[in-house]
């Protein structure tokens, strides 16, 4: 992990942390944080606790987001109050104009047509959401730009070593993020054979091709989740409202869980393993498909 943030964040950067509430890349960006990025656009819909994190520990310029939130909670504290001092710059959209504006991005248009901007408050707070007349209907549609970042990252259930990614579950922008953008990194729960890869395709996501460095790296979502690996760590959500709402408690986190760890495996030591058990689910198989064979 420490390689690939070294070689492909750099300072300045657009990253986009992929994920729509499952597979929040935290240990990359908990990386990101320990080697001290800084002046970073950080990209995400839904922004959660990584955006929260990023922004307390200054690596933050500007925040591109939908629903400024910690989920089930209430607001992203220190997120929010650096947006309100103008200590960042900001862009809202709505989830669809996130995901449209990736669309855009990986398939090299300069803009997504969409609705869902229509009578809304969002075109007037945000000059980037702009307007087209339709030339085959002649209807006036909202319109917004493409995001194309400099590296993103997405993290998968499993990955072979060229980096073909298969995630189930809930599945977000992912892969329109990995498409739009200059550098992919792809961080996984297990590292599998290209065989095991190949034999269902249709989970795999982000192919390799497209692929700058692949991390084994378990547990690398927590407190997020990872579907059929470990459910969402809600208590820890809980926690941080309370961590955040207080400058010197922000910093001791900071401290003693990013920059007083080399790595993730250290994270997870130390963590207590009754809670991380308490996380694991017991499985449940889908069923079988026969995909067939050729001679």
């Amino acid at each position: 992990m420490a390689e690939a943030i070294a070689d492909f964040v750099h300072d300045g950067d657009t990253v986009y942390p992929a994920g729509f509430t499952h597979l929040m890349p935290f240990a990359a960006t908990h990386e990101m944080i320990r080697q001290r990025r800084r002046n970073l656009t950080i990209a995400r819909a839904t922004p959660d606790v990584v955006c929260d994190q990023l922004v307390a520990a200054g690596c933050v310029r500007k925040l591109i987001f939908s629903y400024l939130g910690n989920p089930g909670v209430g607001s992203l504290r220190i997120a929010r109050a650096a947006i309100e001092s103008g200590e960042i710059e900001w862009e809202e959209y709505t989830h669809h104009g996130m995901a449209a504006r990736l669309y855009a991005g990986a398939a090299r248009l300069p803009f997504m047509p969409l609705r869902s901007n229509t009578g809304s408050d969002l075109p007037a707070a945000n000059p980037l959401i702009r307007a087209v007349t339709c030339p085959y209907t002649g209807e006036v549609l909202s319109t917004v730009p493409a995001l194309r970042p400099d590296v993103s990252i997405v993290h998968a259930q499993r990955a072979d070593a060229e980096g073909n990614a298969q995630i189930w579950g809930i599945i977000g922008e992912q892969k329109e993020a990995a498409f739009a953008a200059d550098r992919v990194i792809v961080t996984c729960e297990e590292i599998v054979g290209a065989a095991q890869i190949a034999s269902d395709p249709n989970r795999t996501l982000v192919p390799g091709l497209i692929v700058d460095a692949v991390v084994h790296q378990p547990w690398g979502c927590h407190p997020s989740h990872v579907q059929g690996y470990y459910d969402r760590d809600n208590a820890f959500y809980v926690e941080w409202d309370r961590i955040s709402a207080d400058t010197a408690a922000t910093q001791a986190y900071l401290d003693e869980w990013i920059y007083g760890l080399p790595d993730r495996a250290a994270y997870v030591e130390k963590m207590p393993s009754d809670r991380l058990r308490a996380l694991v689910p017991p499985p449940a198989y889908s069923e079988p498909v026969n995909f067939g064979r050729y001679a």
